[in-house]
């Protein structure tokens, strides 16, 4: 992939936006509400996979590396990094759909709703995992209503707000 400046430009600037985003945060539990997530789909909305997945894989490696880019001003949290790592097929998925069904209306949200549910398992089972290996046994139910039921209004909320500014914003940024 051949990226020019304005390329690297906007990859950067969604990555730093992930940041400040992650920091927008509301304790809920051990997994917070934060509007990264809105931050994801909107890169993939404006940038489309390669960009906006590159966008993605830059902010969880300024994380990784140690720089307080999660959520909190915090650097990686072993209990909720599956969530961000799942931000990498939730944004391919989201630009995904919008190729595979081009100017359709319905192609964008469905893209968005399949990658946060892609997003949701990858988080959900690596939470239960780290969870397990930490001797915290969660049932299913308690996963549940801890990993996704309190995210799903706040999250189709940033979806819905996602789709509305990538249409505003799409002919600036292409």
């Amino acid at each position: 992939m051949k990226l020019k400046t304005k390329d690297l430009a906007l990859v950067g600037l969604f990555a730093a936006l992930m940041a400040v985003c992650a920091w927008i945060s509301i304790p809920v539990g051990p997994v917070p509400v934060t509007l990264q997530t809105f931050a994801v789909f909107l890169a993939a909305a404006l940038l489309g996979s390669k960009r906006g997945t590159l966008a993605v894989l830059v902010y969880i490696l300024l994380g990784v590396v140690g720089l307080p880019v999660f959520a909190r001003f915090s650097t990686l949290n072993p209990v909720t990094f599956g969530y961000v790592l799942g931000f990498l097929p939730l944004g391919m998925l989201t630009a995904a759909a919008e190729k595979l069904f081009p100017k359709k209306a319905f192609a964008l949200p469905l893209g968005m709703v399949l990658g946060l549910l892609t997003c949701y398992l990858i988080g959900t089972v690596w939470f239960y995992y780290v969870m397990h290996f930490r001797g915290t046994e969660y049932s299913i139910g308690k996963i549940l209503s801890v990993c996704v039921t309190p995210f799903i209004f706040p999250d189709l909320v940033k979806l819905g707000l996602a789709c509305f500014l990538s249409q505003k914003l799409s002919k600036v940024v292409k």
